[in-house]
C-alpha cells in the first residue's frame, strides 16, 4: 500500500506531496487548487495499488483522507 502525505511548505508557497512511491520523493504544488492537483496525482500515480491520502493542516492535523484501491485486475 502507498501512503501519501499533502503538507503545507513551511515558506507557506504552497503544498508538499510527499511519498515514498514516488520516484523524486516530494512534488511541489503551489497553484490556487494546489491541494486537488496533489490529491489527484496521487491517485492516478497509484492507480494499480491500494494507497492513503492524508491532507495535513500546518498544526500537523490530519484534515482529509482519501482511501483509493487499485484498479488494475489481472485476466
Amino acid at each position: 500500500m502507498h501512503v501519501y502525505e499533502v503538507r503545507p511548505r513551511k515558506d507557506h508557497r504552497g503544498f508538499d506531496l510527499i511519498s515514498n512511491a514516488l520516484p523524486f520523493g516530494r512534488l511541489w504544488y503551489g497553484e490556487p487548487s494546489a491541494i486537488s492537483n496533489a490529491v489527484g496525482y496521487a491517485k492516478f500515480h497509484s492507480r494499480s495499488h491500494d494507497a492513503v491520502i492524508r491532507v495535513y493542516d500546518e498544526a500537523g492535523i490530519v484534515i482529509e483522507a482519501h482511501k483509493h484501491t487499485g484498479e488494475f485486475k489481472e485476466w
